[in-house]
């Protein structure tokens, strides 16, 4: 059995996928699931929800994303833009996280002692959810990048997922068959991020 440590080194930001996987759509969706159920919130809250999408789904998300930062971006560095979304593109699909906020403004009003520190809560509860899929991908041999395109595509995507009004986009994460390995990771230095008291 793997030692948890090495499985999320093993985690790593993969930008070269490709659609060379053993697993269906169906046992992904499986993995998905449960990593988002196992994860831990808050008050139990689970306000994490997840659109996962494949095929056409997946292609439509990135043409979106093109379209609607086209205008937003210098024309000089659109061409770097758009090669980086194709990148996305040639995936097999994308998992977007969502926040329910209803549940947030519901505990909110349940607890109001704690009320100013659920929305943090719920990021946390969302940033969990997010790399233990990740990390779940990983470990079943798919590739996988975190991106986060919101708000610029929140509109676009509700009106073509239907995606419910409470449900407020956090995060995009791309995967495939891992196509090219990750490079290296440099980290700060130890004593720059971490003390110990006895």
């Amino acid at each position: 059995m793997s030692n948890f440590l090495d499985i999320i080194k093993n985690r790593r930001s993969i930008y070269s996928l490709g659609r060379n996987t053993s697993l269906s759509e169906s046992e992904i969706t499986e993995l998905i699931k449960e990593a988002v159920k196992q994860s831990p919130s808050a008050f139990n809250a689970q306000e994490p929800r997840v659109i996962t999408l494949f095929g056409e789904s997946h292609e439509k998300l990135w043409d979106i994303t093109e379209q609607l930062l086209e205008p937003l971006t210098p024309a000089e560095a659109f061409e770097n833009t758009k090669q980086k979304l194709a990148g996305f593109k040639a995936g097999l699909g994308t998992a977007m996280f969502f926040n329910d906020v209803d549940t947030t403004k519901q505990l909110q009003e349940q607890f109001t002692l704690y009320a100013d520190n659920f929305p943090t809560w719920a990021e946390q509860a969302n940033g969990i959810a997010t790399a233990n899929v990740w990390t779940t991908l990983s470990e079943a041999g798919i590739g996988a990048n975190l991106q986060h395109y919101n708000p610029v595509i929140d509109e676009a995507v509700a009106a073509e997922w239907d995606v419910p009004k409470n449900w407020h986009l956090r995060a995009q994460l791309v995967f495939g068959s891992p196509e090219e390995q990750a490079g290296t990771k440099d980290f700060l230095a130890d004593d720059e991020r971490f003390l110990v008291f006895k």
